[in-house]
């Protein structure tokens, strides 16, 4: 129950620091609406850990709901990583071609 409390203060802390940078103008409304949905979903998770748990072991897991979840988890932050590479990469290559746009006009 401790360990709760402080997550759930933790997320408190991390949805005030988005609302003020939108506040500020810092982050766009979707990423506003993505975070403010992602952290709402963490709290929802640590509220009810223990129906996740009972879940979890009806659909056959032998880990606890927990160690499901943080499979789940680095399994999407890979997968972000990746998609953020490919966009890297993209831009990338658009900056090489405008480079040599400029390059050429010189």
């Amino acid at each position: 129950m401790f360990q709760q409390i402080i997550a759930l203060m933790v997320i408190g802390f991390f949805l005030a620091r988005i609302f003020i940078q939108r506040k500020n103008k810092q982050v766009s409304r979707t990423e506003f609406l993505f975070w403010l949905i992602f952290w709402f979903l963490s709290a929802m998770v640590i509220v009810f850990i223990k129906k996740i748990d009972i879940l979890v072991a009806d659909l056959g897991f032998s880990a606890a709901g927990i160690d499901v979840l943080l499979y789940l988890s680095v399994a999407a932050l890979f997968y972000l990583i990746f998609r953020l590479r490919i966009k890297l990469e993209k831009i990338d290559r658009e900056i090489t071609k405008i480079v040599r746009e400029i390059a050429i006009k010189k």
